[in-house]
């Protein structure tokens, strides 16, 4: 299933995205998450939590797939 995450910006760490996208209830979990839950970036397994990540990277979690857009739009 995948699932289109806006962020604000043009970056934001693998950590921030976890809990906004509702994977994990706090910051405080993260650590713990990704060491007995596979995260795969863009086709490749990741265990850092402070990976920076960037809009069109696609994160694997389980069975959800959630690829970064970004909100700010660029002026013409």
């Amino acid at each position: 299933m995948l699932l289109d995450v806006p962020i604000r910006g043009q970056m934001i760490r693998l950590g921030q995205l976890l809990k906004l996208a509702a994977v994990i209830d706090s910051g405080a979990e993260v650590k713990a998450f990704l060491s007995t839950h596979p995260v795969w970036v863009n086709g490749e397994r990741e265990a850092r939590r402070g990976r920076q990540l960037h809009p069109g990277d696609v994160v694997r979690v389980g069975q959800r797939e959630l690829r970064l857009t970004s909100t700010v739009s660029e002026a013409p």
